[in-house]
């Protein structure tokens, strides 16, 4: 493709996504294809000879638009937000569009030095003190496995550079909520500490971890012989947005010499206003902490911002330094290449510089006031609708509803919530995600996509009624 055709299409796919966006509220929230029906549209063999692209954007409209479930809908309220501000877009599109590479800061100085100051922005944005270093990674998920990689060298004095593991005297044992999300139970299990060293501390009335299970588990531990390791603190849990209790557990990690991970991947981007930093207190005790700008904030998908107190952990443990990288200014400079799994990295940071300089704090800390206030009145909604019930407390955007009609319980009352809840989304006006809480299934509804209002929450409580009584 020539620079000049470039440019002609390119104009006509920005057009193309700019339409999507300003008639997304039009389509059906889910996809609504069966399993196989977009793959057996395809062709079976790639093309021979080159194809117009006339005909490309023919199947973005015929297969693509079609079978996607629209995570930018104002009426989405499944899993978490995922937005995606066109701005942020834009950003990502530059970055693809320069196609550099992060090395080493010498091999793109620009993409290292923006992403220092785009983490430090995120940093002062949400209240963090100045101690605190950040690199952006892909996903909560990466962030959680290297937070625990090095929480594992640490605490074995970096066996990796003798016998790993394998020379420990004794199992090393990590401790997360049992609302932890599902990504740290797989984390502890490839950082190699094993499905059966992972201890789920016991919660709360309102889902949150009990500084008090987690201290009488170390000590447990430690009694057998065992060698505790790691906590893994939840600010915003995946199910209800529970709050772990960061001073008491950091004082715990403290006492002990534990590394303390907090997991704030979605709750992380309401630190941005300041009535919500309680959520916060004791946070200056953690090791690592990471949020995703991808979620609530805006960025476009991947962008998690990961945070450590002391980066020599982080380089100690993931440094690479071959011939080939090396530089007469490594000394002076930051690669980033040493502070994550991968060797190379995109220019991510340009997603969040876009995002934060068109739309400034104050318009995002709005955006989010919105959605906290949607949320708190259909739990309002919901509270006082007979056989309608909310299940955990309202402390962000999230709310965990059911309907138990009288007489219905158990697995009864599981189907029944399951038939509602898939009736919303096979409707298209709207899409939510089931999920347990205390063995029983109910509806999550996540409140955060950038075009919901509340008459878009009304919409959705008018059609949780309608297909519950259905």
């Amino acid at each position: 493709m020539t620079p000049e055709e470039f440019r002609k299409q390119g104009h006509r796919l920005i057009d193309w996504v700019a339409d999507y966006r300003a008639g997304i509220a039009a389509r059906p929230v889910m996809a609504p294809a069966k399993p196989g029906a977009i793959r057996a549209q395809l062709p079976k063999a790639p093309p021979e000879n080159p194809e117009p692209f006339e005909t490309i954007f023919a199947d973005i409209d015929r297969l693509i638009a079609p079978g996607i479930s629209h995570f930018q809908h104002p009426r989405f309220f499944g899993y978490f937000p995922a937005n995606s501000d066109l701005a942020s877009v834009l950003g990502d599109y530059l970055s693809t569009g320069l196609g550099v590479i992060g090395l080493s800061w010498q091999s793109s100085p620009a993409l290292t030095e923006l992403e220092e100051v785009m983490t430090d922005w995120v940093r002062q944005m949400i209240g963090l003190g100045d101690g605190w270093h950040g690199v952006i990674q892909d996903t909560a998920s990466t962030s959680t496995l290297v937070a625990l990689i090095s929480a594992r060298e640490k605490i074995s004095n970096y066996a990796l550079a003798k016998d790993g593991l394998q020379g420990e005297s004794a199992p090393l044992i990590v401790y997360v909520s049992g609302h932890a999300h599902s990504s740290v139970d797989k984390a502890a299990t490839l950082a190699g500490f094993g499905a059966g060293n992972i201890r789920h501390v016991a919660v709360d009335a309102d889902f949150a971890m009990q500084p008090e299970a987690l201290r009488a588990a170390i000590e447990a531990d430690r009694k057998t012989g065992l060698k505790p390791c790691a906590i893994v603190a939840s600010v915003g849990t995946t199910t209800t947005t529970a709050v772990d209790p960061l001073q008491p557990i950091g004082a715990i990690a403290k006492e002990f010499g534990l590394w303390l991970h907090v997991d704030a991947a979605m709750a992380g981007s309401a630190m941005i206003l300041p009535e919500c930093r309680w959520m916060f207190e004791g946070i200056e005790a953690a090791d690592s902490l990471i949020l995703n700008p991808h979620k609530w904030l805006g960025a476009a998908f991947d962008c998690s911002t990961y945070f450590v107190q002391d980066p020599e952990h982080l380089i100690r443990v993931m440094s690479t330094n071959p011939s080939y990288l090396q530089t007469s200014v490594d000394g002076a400079v930051t690669n980033y290449r040493d502070w994550g799994i991968p060797l190379g990295r995109r220019f991510r940071a340009l997603k969040l510089w876009f995002l934060l300089r068109s739309s400034g704090t104050a318009a995002l800390q709005a955006r989010l006031r919105r959605d906290i206030a949607n949320a708190r009145w259909l739990a309002e909604e919901v509270t006082k609708t007979p056989d309608w019930r909310v299940l955990a407390p309202i402390h962000l955007q999230t709310v965990c509803i059911r309907h138990e009609p009288s007489g219905l319980q158990g697995e009864a009352l599981d189907r029944h919530t399951l038939a509602w809840a898939d009736a919303i989304n096979q409707s298209g006006g709207a899409y939510v995600t089931p999920a347990t809480l205390d063995g029983r299934w109910m509806v999550r509804v996540s409140i955060g996509a950038i075009p919901t209002e509340r008459e878009d929450v009304a919409a959705l409580w008018q059609l949780a009624q309608d297909s519950a009584r259905s």
